[in-house]
């Protein structure tokens, strides 16, 4: 057992010092340790193994995300070629522009793009370069897990949440990818720290910094970083050690922080004459304040977001993408994600309240159950309930919090279970609810490891028997005590750490990667789902604005969905079918999700050597050495080339840049060389038509040409008569 700090620094207060004087003795000074030697020890009042255990955790976690990391390739090439025209220009580095030419930008606050193409920059533009820093945003994130839990409950609570934070699956997906997710997940979790060591001693510099942080976040990922504000706020409020008044004011000057770190970098965008800045990508009126209340921020609770693809769902479906409901986070596309210890982390939270009822409002304890379980609560209310597009990624922000609530209630309780009915009987009932959760959803994958769901359900009910025997029946010896708390754990982990190992074995790549093995569900890696091989949307729905070849389903390509073929809205045919939306029969890709030659609305483009070649011809002389709908559509042409790819319509290809006559005077300027058919899906959910209006154009004027199956323009030739027309 720990040593209570606040206990040591009372005893040390109520000694008698000695009297002032001349013979006086002075105080003992602490033996010096050299830096390896405090590295390894750490604090004096830590048992010996704390330390060493620390470190093996966070090596073991850097070991983890970082194993053969370049599997992923590009990862999600949306960004990848966002970063890769951020190690080329420094104004599309601060902006966080899809191209070098500074077209357009992506869909977010460039925030987690930064960090990355400083690593490139510096290491050159490769896979390693890119991904190497987002493992280690995630081995920081462990280490502040386990610092922010053990300051409450100590060594052992502090290595449970920084491995429960480590194994969870989607956690391992995220911080081994490209996406902003793991920048965000640093920055909560750095502010929740900084919030329970604002509230040891009504610190307002420590609620500033942590408003601070969640600031930082929100230029990551923009509003979701605030959905931990009304824990730590209510937190600090319910137990700052300091007057009502005083606890107000501070966490007004904490919420001022958040303005002041998040929205500079809006005010000078907002105040950039919008004629020399890229567009900002994902809005209708070029404006990021629309960006970040609508398509990312209200739009994703309501449904309602303009240019945004339309998913599909059922049962409780909200508008656009799948099944909503309280539920939503247990279902086959989310469970394997997050869920595993989703439940336990509910009963923890509860009993923690339930134990500190009768504490003084200052306790810790309950104030760290205020931040972790308000963070909890509120976030997964959210992805839940939210009718716009939710990924299942996003579940990657719940897990700092329950690695914090499992550590906190479990060593908790375990320190009370020889004098507590309640706390053994909640203790063994939390195991064997982690242990019927893990059962669950890895029968969800009967064919794969089969025997490691009966296996854990077995481990955990004779755990749950144990732990609910009195002390000195179920832990008669400090020995079998480790036993049993050691079973516990492989109980509660297991199942995510299988699911770990696979998601790290195993290339992801697109902008909807799962962790795991396939279901067989939702966006799993196989089956009908979108990451491994794919077909339908969550809840059955299926997405316009794919492309098929000859009016059949298409199949996809490696990593991609199947689409409903024919009368696809916004994409192109292989064989000219008329599909509205993209106003033109002359595609030459299958679009989609899939991820083949051509890319698409999911998927990066992969241009064969004489496609790239071709591309690569005199690129120096236009500004653009192609363009094309959409951004995934363009992002392996630029990566694979290296050159600017203009992106017409953004990611979507809904968004309004550029317009039909400012293409029109691109290619009377002479800076864009080809148009590269495929990859359409303008005019979605009200948003603008002018990606299509453009294919139009081009399909009318110029003549096309075949590459390895792709449709590409000359826009050099000039355009026929019927331009001047």
């Amino acid at each position: 057992m720990t040593t209570d700090i606040t206990a040591v620094d009372a005893t040390a207060a109520s000694s008698p010092a000695l009297p002032p004087g001349d013979d006086a003795a002075p105080p003992a000074a602490p033996p010096r340790r050299s830096f390896l030697g405090r590295l390894w020890r750490g604090r004096p009042e830590d048992p010996a193994w704390a330390r060493p255990a620390l470190l093996g955790l966070l090596l073991a976690t850097a070991v983890l995300y970082l194993w053969n990391l370049s599997i992923n390739g590009w990862a999600n090439s949306y960004y990848a070629a966002a970063i890769q025209a951020g190690t080329e220009s420094w104004k599309a580095f601060f902006f966080g522009s899809f191209d070098a030419a500074n077209l357009i930008t992506v869909d977010k606050t460039p925030g987690s793009l930064w960090v990355m193409e400083l690593s490139t920059r510096i290491f050159g533009m490769n896979s390693w370069a890119m991904l190497a820093p987002q493992a280690l945003l995630g081995v920081a994130s462990v280490g502040v897990l386990h610092a922010t839990v053990r300051r409450v409950a100590g060594p052992a609570a502090g290595l449970i949440a920084g491995a429960t934070l480590a194994l969870t699956p989607v956690a391992v997906l995220m911080f081994r990818f490209n996406n902003p997710d793991a920048l965000l997940v640093l920055m909560l979790t750095l502010g929740a720290y900084a919030t329970v060591r604002a509230m040891e001693k009504g610190s307002w510099r420590w609620l500033v910094l942590a408003g601070t942080f969640v600031g930082l976040g929100f230029l990551a990922k923009m509003m979701q970083a605030f959905l931990v504000i009304p824990a730590f706020a209510g937190a600090y409020l319910v137990a700052a050690p300091i007057v009502l008044h005083r606890r107000i004011l501070h966490v007004l000057s904490a919420a001022a922080a958040v303005v002041v770190a998040g929205g500079w970098w809006v005010a000078i965008v907002e105040l950039w004459p919008a004629s020399s800045r890229p567009y900002i990508g994902g809005s209708q009126t070029n404006s990021v304040l629309e960006l970040m209340l609508g398509y990312n921020g209200l739009g994703r609770l309501t449904g309602n977001e303009t240019g945004s693809v339309t998913g599909g769902g059922g049962g409780n479906a909200g508008p656009n993408w799948g099944s909503t409901g309280l539920t939503r986070l247990f279902t086959d596309d989310y469970g394997g994600q997050i869920a595993w210890l989703l439940p336990a982390a509910l009963v923890l939270m509860g009993a923690l309240l339930w134990v500190t009822r009768r504490a003084a409002r200052t306790d810790t304890l309950r104030a760290s159950t205020i931040v972790w379980g308000g963070w909890l609560v509120v976030t997964a209310l959210v992805i839940s309930l939210g009718g716009g597009i939710i990924h299942t990624y996003y579940t990657v922000a719940l897990a700092p919090a329950i690695g914090a609530l499992v550590g906190l209630g479990a060593v908790t309780l375990w320190r009370q279970r020889g004098t507590s009915a309640f706390a053994r009987y909640t203790l063994a009932g939390t195991v064997a609810v982690a242990a019927l959760t893990a059962f669950v959803l890895l029968e969800r994958t009967s064919d794969w490891n089969a025997w490691l769901g009966p296996l854990v359900l077995i481990l955990g009910a004779a755990t749950a028997g144990v732990l609910a025997l009195p002390a000195r029946l179920g832990t008669p010896t400090r020995w079998a005590g480790a036993a049993v708390a050691s079973a516990g754990l492989v109980v509660a982990l297991v199942g995510p750490a299988a699911y770990a190992v696979d998601t790290v074995s195993t290339a992801h790549t697109g902008s909807l990667p799962t962790a795991g093995p396939s279901t067989g569900f939702g966006f799993g890696n196989g089956g009908t789902g979108f990451g491994r091989g794919g077909g339908q949307l969550p809840g059955g729905g299926q997405f316009p604005g794919g492309a098929s070849q000859n009016g059949q389903t298409g199949q996809g390509g490696p990593g991609g969905g199947g689409m409903p073929g024919g009368q696809a809205p916004g994409g192109t045919s292989q064989n000219g079918g008329q599909l509205p939306g993209q106003g033109g029969t002359t595609g030459g890709t299958t679009g989609g999700f899939g991820g083949t030659v051509g890319g698409g609305l999911i998927n990066g483009s992969t241009p064969s050597d004489a496609l790239v070649q071709l591309l690569e011809q005199d690129a120096s002389s236009y500004t653009w050495v192609a363009a094309t709908v959409g951004a995934n559509n363009a992002s392996g042409y630029q990566l694979a080339t290296g050159d600017p790819v203009m992106a017409i319509g953004g990611f979507n290809g809904s968004d309004p840049a550029p317009t039909l006559e400012e293409f029109q005077q691109y290619v009377a300027q002479g800076k864009v060389h080809y148009f590269i058919g495929g990859g359409g899906f303008g005019g979605q959910n009200g948003g603008s038509e002018a990606s299509s209006e453009i294919a139009t154009w081009v399909e009318q004027n110029f003549t096309a040409q075949t590459v390895d199956g792709v449709t590409v323009y000359d826009l050099s030739s000039g355009a026929t008569p019927a331009t001047a027309a």
